[in-house]
């Protein structure tokens, strides 16, 4: 059995030798471990993954075990997790189709270890995708004088499938304060842009004006604080005089579905920690 631990707390001295005693003491073997400290703020942080040899240990008292000897002495905010309970991924989208097609056809390749219970829409356009994937669609229209009843449905599909997190692939809708509080740093948005630069809801249009030689996109988690939740994952691409507003768009896509697939798998895979409105990222 696998396991992974995600570790923060005041930064003092023992909290490795702790943890990677507990570890060795109950039948685990160190396959991974990174570390981080935040001198400023005076933060440790840390990912490690363990494999057990069977027999197969009690999660149950492992957990308890390791707050008892581990988390509680040294005031540690903890999870852990076991690869083999596959996280579920709600989808929404709205009429772009470039960014759920890359989704689609990474998790069906299995490179995202997830389970995609449904896709949720504003628009019936992108139907045919989920039908072509064999994926569950449902068509939730936004309207501007019942976003409320749009919000309420939205969130029972969520309860109804237990999902673990929700992924926007270019969904053009805010989404409310409700939704966010019951999934706080579990909502991955994709921004057509290098964040914090020519935000708004046409940054090609602003780049290409501002005559800038490289554009970008931005995944970060939601916050209410539009576009300013704390940032996964960013890349850039090069452009020149020569390129039309069109190759900014098309160029920036291409970034958008790379950019977002790895921001999710970084999730997905346990290597993410919000702190202060910032991540730490393990390797």
């Amino acid at each position: 059995m696998k396991t992974i631990i995600l570790i923060h707390c005041p930064d003092q001295p023992g909290i490795v030798h702790a943890t990677t005693g507990f570890i060795q003491s109950n039948g685990g073997n160190i396959v991974y471990l990174d570390q981080h400290v935040d001198k400023q703020a005076n933060v440790f942080f840390m990912r490690v993954e363990s494999e057990f040899e069977t027999p197969t240990p009690d999660l149950k008292a492992l957990r308890e075990d390791f707050d008892k000897e581990v988390g509680l002495p040294y005031k540690i905010k903890w999870q852990l997790h076991t690869p083999e309970n596959r996280p579920k991924m709600a989808v929404f989208v709205s009429k772009y189709n470039h960014c759920l097609y890359d989704l689609l056809s990474r998790y069906h390749a299995g490179e995202l270890a997830v389970d995609i219970p449904f896709i949720c829409s504003n628009h019936e356009t992108l139907r045919n995708i989920a039908e072509q994937f064999h994926i569950p669609f449902f068509h939730i229209p936004v309207q501007k004088d019942a976003r409320a009843k749009a919000e309420a449905a939205q969130l029972e599909l969520l309860r109804t499938h237990e999902i673990d997190f929700v992924v926007l692939a270019r969904y053009m809708q805010i989404v409310s304060g409700n939704l966010i509080a019951e999934f706080p740093d579990r909502i991955i948005n994709i921004h057509h842009s290098f964040l914090p630069a020519f935000a708004g809801a046409k940054p090609y249009h602003a780049a290409y004006k501002r005559g800038v030689k490289i554009i970008g996109a931005t995944s970060h988690y939601v916050t209410e604080e539009l576009d300013a939740g704390p940032i996964i994952e960013q890349d850039v691409t090069t452009v020149s005089h020569s390129n039309s507003i069109q190759d900014f768009i098309t160029k920036g896509r291409d970034l958008e579905k790379i950019v977002l697939s790895r921001a999710v798998k970084l999730h997905v895979e346990r290597k993410t920690m919000v702190y202060n409105n910032k991540t730490v990222i393990f390797s």
